[in-house]
């Protein structure tokens, strides 16, 4: 996440769709092997913290 400080500031501007990216690059770096709804979960919570 702190690769991505702008995406992070969009998303709290109210930009939710950035949140889809966030989940892409989490899928990404587990190689699909992830629970999406569990990292939607997870990163929803981090981001508004």
């Amino acid at each position: 996440m702190a690769d991505n400080s702008t995406q992070i500031e969009q998303y709290r501007a109210g930009k939710d769709k950035v949140l889809g990216f966030f989940v892409g690059q989490v899928m990404k770096a587990t190689q699909g092997k992830a629970n999406p709804k569990v990292v939607n979960q997870l990163l929803t919570k981090k981001l508004k913290g």
